[in-house]
């Protein structure tokens, strides 16, 4: 069975919907959407997994009703508002499978704005209850479509700056420019899977381990896609105190002679570091090591602190000036920024970056919280509302359309309308577009999900080339 009791994973109001929608309904057909929010499009990604994990085969027993029941029991104050009667239905009748059918976008897909990327509706008519009741669970495939869309608009960023300022033969870097450090900064273990992975749609710099073996477990991922290198912190760079730095920067080389080092070197001065220690007393060790050695700054403002780093790096070592008149540091020596970092703030580096001559790919950056935890379901603004419903075998298309007040004081409709009738999305030649289920064009969205049955299973090899390639449809 399953490790959570799925009769526990909805919102404690929808237990009392059984009661409450019009006598006669028989079918509700409710769509996601992102209605808006930071970014014009949303990477749909992480729907499989809360179909693995909690909704496929049979989905709960008679020990998790008797358990919801008393819990519930207790959460109103009373008896009848949990009605086990609608779970045993489904247990009986469906064996704990559940009646209902999910379609969607494939996963990797980037879809504007305001368009549908989910539908789900019963299969059973005296299961009516059950579509939005799936609504809580569902709605947290915002969390790693967020952040899949997060970092696919960073790739793109640092796309235009690479190519911009870099060699074209040096491009390759790039899918390794964004690193996720954001596995102590998320609220759970199966947010740094979710999210960590969502991040490795679109770059392969990660220390969150758990999101490759996530991507490996719920995607078949067939390689390890998170890549990491060896690299200090400042329990390491502080051990010897600020007296014994110099000889803590000789063992650090010396402990990895070969290779990618990473090393944060703020514990006490980063630029006395980066000009007298790195510049000047080990300079030769780093110039003659087979590999390049990282140097993190770790505090202050971003950009006032690398653009004084790189000047004092190009100055103890040297650069040459690229095809595109950009300068470029030694092989050797590359620089992370890890502190500060977001998606506006790594716009703000690289336009500085640029400003002053310096190439993209001198510089390296790892995130955080930013990636993975400062994003809520406001950021691309994801909704699930009922369209269409069945009520005494009559079709009724539902839709809500909230008036409200703007910050003048002006009465207007809100963005919250929310669509209306069976729905599907089509390629148009002006591209992405939700129509009724009843237009012409072909339905992009799939059947993923029917009566505990998961339908076609993506792995994450195929999503994240979707998404690298802009696929819409699986091949």
């Amino acid at each position: 069975m399953k490790k959570q009791n799925v009769l526990l994973l909805a919102d404690a109001y929808k237990y009392s919907h059984h009661k409450l929608y019009a006598p006669g309904t028989s079918t509700i057909y409710s769509y996601l959407e992102s209605r808006g929010g930071l970014f014009n499009e949303t990477v749909f990604y992480g729907l499989h997994y809360f179909l693995k994990e909690y909704l496929e085969g049979q989905a709960f027993s008679k020990e998790n009703i008797d358990e919801a029941e008393e819990l519930l029991n207790g959460v109103f104050g009373r008896p009848g508002v949990f009605k086990r009667e609608n779970f045993e239905y489904i247990l009986d009748h469906h064996q704990g499978r559940l009646p209902v059918r999910i379609k969607a976008v494939p996963e990797g897909s980037v879809v504007p704005v305001k368009n549908v990327l989910l539908t789900i509706e019963n299969t059973d008519p005296k299961c009516f209850w059950l579509t939005n009741f799936l609504e809580t669970l569902l709605m947290q495939v915002w969390y790693p479509s967020t952040v899949a869309t997060l970092s696919h608009e960073i790739k793109k960023i640092v796309e235009q700056y690479f190519m911009d300022t870099v060699d074209d033969d040096a491009h390759g870097a790039i899918d390794f420019v964004l690193n996720d450090f954001g596995f102590r900064g998320v609220s759970s273990v199966e947010s740094a899977g979710l999210g960590g992975s969502a991040h490795l749609l679109s770059f392969r710099g990660s220390d969150t381990v758990y999101a490759s073996a996530f991507a490996r477990k719920y995607y078949d991922a067939k390689i390890t896609y998170g890549l990491s290198v060896p690299a200090t912190e400042h329990s390491i760079m502080t051990l010897l105190g600020e007296a014994g730095e110099r000889e803590t920067f000789r063992h650090v080389l010396q402990a990895y002679p070969e290779g990618i080092l990473a090393c944060v070197s703020d514990s006490y001065n980063i630029f006395h570091a980066v000009d007298q220690l790195w510049g000047q007393e080990f300079k030769d060790s780093i110039l003659q090591r087979k590999g390049t050695l990282v140097i993190r700054p770790d505090s202050g403002d971003p950009v006032h602190t690398l653009l004084k780093v790189f000047d004092l790096l190009f100055h103890r070592f040297g650069f040459t000036v690229n095809h595109k008149g950009y300068q470029v540091l030694p092989d050797q020596v590359r620089v992370i920024q890890g502190d500060g970092i977001d998606y506006h703030s790594i716009q703000n580096i690289y336009s500085a970056l640029k400003a002053r001559g310096i190439a993209a790919n001198n510089l390296l950056l790892g995130m955080g919280g930013a990636l993975l935890q400062k994003v809520n379901r406001d950021t691309q603004k994801f909704a699930l509302k009922c369209s269409y419903a069945q009520v005494n075998q009559k079709a009724v298309d539902v839709q809500k359309s909230p008036i409200e007040m703007n910050e003048h004081g002006e009465v207007i409709k809100s963005f919250k309308t929310s669509k209306a009738g069976r729905l599907k999305l089509v390629n148009t030649e002006s591209g992405l577009r939700t129509v009724s289920e009843f237009d012409s064009g072909e339905d992009l969205l799939q059947t993923v999900f029917e009566n505990g049955v998961i339908v076609q299973p993506p792995t994450f090899d195929e999503i994240r080339e979707r998404l690298n390639e802009s696929k819409l449809i699986l091949t």
